[in-house]
Formats: structure tokens, sequence, C-alpha cells
């Protein structure tokens, strides 16, 4: 009896063995042969004591780019100051920003001068709100597990967004000083903010699948939505403000140098003498026409994603702030088209709107961005590369972030390296400007945003076709707007 029980147990093992093993999974047989297989050598032995004593990308990182490194830059974009988007995923607003700061600081003469993004941070949650109930509206018969209700119900008013919805909110909302409508706790910090307003929108579309449910017309979930709406807008002004509808703003124009006249004590000064315009009343539209002025219409967004066809016209499905607004479109161009595009703008002082992947090479604490800066493979002996189509294919070629660029180093008319500035303060980077190679622009740089004057005729033809559609799930779409912080 002992011994039948031990073979049925021998064979049970067997066959459970048999069956994980044609399942894929993991046997103890296959595990006890990778212990058996495996020895410790003694570089892996340092790499171990290395590894868990510390920080890996501080053992990764490629001394000679950071000591290469000189910032210098033969052609550069000027500006002041540097903004900061604190605990948010506001980068594509600021960078739509920082885009026309130059411009506003240049041409009034001013020591610095930032936009308010609390201001275009309030109506955009206000238009992906609205978005979202009209998206539960029209998929009101939807499957619930329909890949585009959970994809709607998965965004729904998280920080992210590509350079259309700085169009589209400008355009419609204009813009405002920073001092007008300044940042908030929460504008800064969005997390909370943005799990209260997502349970909130729930509770509201709910109502309103319960109303569709018992045959309500769109007419009248609508007029649920507009209820709703007007929660949310209590909710944004409790956290952010009530925007205005105008304002009364002036600006310093100059400031005498504070020096010491002859004849007066030591330690002793004159009061500063300081001049400032008139105070004048402006809308947010008025301010931007009148300080800006750029029109956003003529600019386009240029791609780079060799895992799709070059020279084609795509649109990212649902790539949008706004209900009834068009999706983020683009010329899908080969890498040193852009590059060369990119050039042009900045020799003509006009600073680009960009987007790329940040999960690869670049340090924040050395403001550097570069190919092979953190060198896995040496550290861990294992091959890890990837071409960018590929990446796309497996998820990791998309756009994180979004910032701007302000310089570029030519030799003999080609790019070497690149000027960033980033939003994420002065305390990082190189005083919160990056260096980026041209090596780490072929691999990670996916989008630049271009008035179409730089353009070639034969890329600026490409919008003429008929788009091609990329869903809603597809990486280069899901990536900025998932947002980064």
């Amino acid at each position: 009896m002992k011994l039948i029980i031990t073979l049925s147990a021998v064979a049970s093992t067997l066959i459970s063995m048999s069956s994980a093993q044609s399942t894929g999974a993991l046997t103890p047989e296959f595990l006890s042969d990778l212990r058996k297989g495996y020895e410790m050598k003694s570089e892996d032995l340092v790499r171990h004591n290395a590894v868990t004593n510390n920080e890996i990308n501080k053992l990764a990182l490629n001394r000679r780019i950071i000591s290469g490194e000189d910032g210098q830059f033969s052609h550069k974009i000027k500006t002041k100051g540097i903004t900061n988007q604190k605990s948010s995923g506001r980068c594509w607003m600021f960078a739509g920003f920082n885009v026309m700061r130059p411009k506003v600081i240049h041409e009034q003469g001013l020591d610095s001068f930032e936009f308010s993004t609390s201001y275009l941070q309030f109506w955009d949650k206000m238009e992906k709100s609205n978005l979202y109930l009209e998206d539960v509206i029209e998929l009101r018969k939807a499957d619930r597990l329909d890949r585009e209700w959970l994809l709607i119900n998965e965004w729904m008013v998280g920080d992210g967004g590509w350079w259309n919805y700085v169009v589209g909110l400008v355009s419609k909302y204009g813009v405002v000083p920073s001092p007008v409508m300044p940042e908030t706790h929460s504008s800064e910090n969005t997390r909370t903010m943005n799990l209260v307003l997502d349970r909130l929108l729930r509770a509201k579309a709910n109502g309103i699948l319960a109303a569709a449910k018992k045959g309500a017309s769109v007419e009248d979930l609508r007029k649920l939505k507009e209820k709703g709406l007007a929660d949310v807008y209590r909710f944004l002004v409790i956290n952010l403000g009530e925007p205005p509808k105008e304002f009364e703003w002036r600006y310093k124009v100059k400031a005498e140098k504070n020096e010491k006249e002859s004849g007066e004590q030591e330690g002793a000064f004159p009061p500063v003498a300081e001049e400032f315009t008139e105070w004048k009343t402006f809308t947010p539209q008025s301010f931007y026409r009148e300080f800006v002025g750029l029109d956003l219409n003529d600019f386009v967004c240029l791609y780079n994603d060799p895992s799709q066809e070059i020279g084609a016209h795509f649109r990212f499905d649902r790539a949008r702030n706004m209900a009834g607004a068009k999706d983020m479109n683009f010329a899908n161009i080969g890498i040193e088209e852009m590059k060369s595009t990119a050039i042009k703008s900045v020799l003509a002082n006009e600073p680009m709107w960009f987007a790329v992947n940040m999960g690869f090479d670049q340090s924040t604490e050395h403001g550097v961005m570069e190919v092979d800066l953190f060198d896995y493979e040496t550290l861990f002996d294992l091959e890890l590369d990837l071409t960018k189509a590929e990446r796309s294919r497996f998820g990791a070629g998309a756009s994180n972030h979004a910032m701007v660029l302000m310089g570029v180093d030519l030799k003999e008319g080609k790019s070497r390296k690149w000027l960033v500035e980033n939003s994420w303060g002065d305390d990082k980077g190189r005083k919160g400007k990056w260096t980026l190679y041209d090596g780490w622009f072929t691999e990670h740089v996916y989008t630049i945003i271009v008035n179409k004057k730089h353009v070639s005729p034969e890329t600026l033809a490409i919008f003429d076709k008929e788009a091609g559609v990329l869903p809603a799930w597809y990486p280069g779409a899901r990536g900025i707007q998932k947002a980064v912080d």
C-alpha cells in the first residue's frame, strides 16, 4: 500500500511538472537547473557588492560623457528665468508658455516674466471634465469591457497633454500674467485634487448612465452633465481660485541703479527710482493679442516614429482635451529632416515646443541627455538595445515629457548638441537647462512644434493627405497624455 501511494505521488508530481512545462510555467526542475548552472564569478561578486551598497545610476554613469560637456552652444535663444511645474504633470503647458515667454521678455524689456499656469490649468480641467462626461453620453450603450470605454475612464482629467491642448485653450481663454492668478498648493501638487475630481466625475457619470438606462434623451443627459459641471467649477475654484474675466496690470520698464550721491554719509543711500507703465485693463484674450500675438495656427507638428510610414499624415484618436476639438495630428518624417527644420527655427530665434521620452539616458543631476549615459550593459553584463521602432512596438517608444529647444551647437552646419529649457526649477540640471546630444535626439525625440515657414513644401504637403488614425491606446498617443512630473 505504501509503495502504491509513493508511486502515485511520484506520478502525480511528474504529471504536474509535465503540465507546467507544457503551459510555459516555471517548473521546480527548471529552477533547480538554474541554481545548479549559476555560479557567482568574481566579477559578479564585485557587481553584487557595488550594486547592493550604491545607487545604480551612480555606478552606471559614463563619466567620459559628463567630463566632456562644455555647456557651449554656437546659437542660443535668450530668455530669463526658469519655470517650475512642481509636483504636477503640466509639462506641456509650461513648455507652451516657455515658447511664448522670450518674446514678451524681449519686446517689453522685462527682467522676468511668467504666465499663469494655474489659469490655464483651471480651464484645462473644466474642458477635460466636460469632454469626459460628453464621452460618457456618447458611449452610454457601450459594453463596460469595451476598450474605448475603459480608456476614457482611465485618463479622465489627468494633468497630461499635447501642443494642440495649448492651442485650443489659449485660443479660447487667452492668458494672464502669473500674479493675476498665482499658483496654489493644489495647482503645484495635483495628485489629491485629481483623485477627488475623478471621484466626482465618476459619480456624475453614473447618474448619467442611470438616466440613460431609463430612456432619457441626449438633451436631458446634457442637462445632467451641466449640473455636474457646476460642481466641478465650484471644486476647481476652491482649489485653484476663480479665473478672471478681466484684470488690471502694469509692469516695470526701468530701474535706476542705486548710487551713493557725493557728500552723503557712508552707508546712506537714496530711494530707488523705478518707472512703471500705466495701469491698464485687459481681458485674458486682449492680453494675449497685445503681448504675445503669435498665430498658433501657423505651427505644425512634426513627428518621428520609424515604426510607422515615413512621409505619412497621422492623427492620434482622442488626443484632445476639448469636446469638438481636433485630435493631435502630425507629419511623420525622418529624424534628419526634423533636425534640419529645428536648426532653421533656432537660427530664426524661435524656440520650439518638443516632446521626448525622458526614461532613457538623462541625468537630472548633471543636466545631460546622451545615448549610453548610463552603461547598464557593462555594469550588469547584459544586452539591452532595441531600435527606436522596436521600442515603439513594445510600448517604450513614446513621448512622456515636453520641454523647449532653445539653442544648438553647430559644426560644419550639422547639429552636435542642443540646448533645452526644462520646467523642473533652477535646482535641476544646469540651472534648469539640459544639454541634449545629437545621438539622443535621434533615439528619444519624437515631436517638434515648429512654424510652418521653416518646413519644406514637400513636408507641408503631407498635411494635405488624409490622416491615418492611430488608436488612443497606441503607445505614442498615450505617453504624454498620462503626464510626467
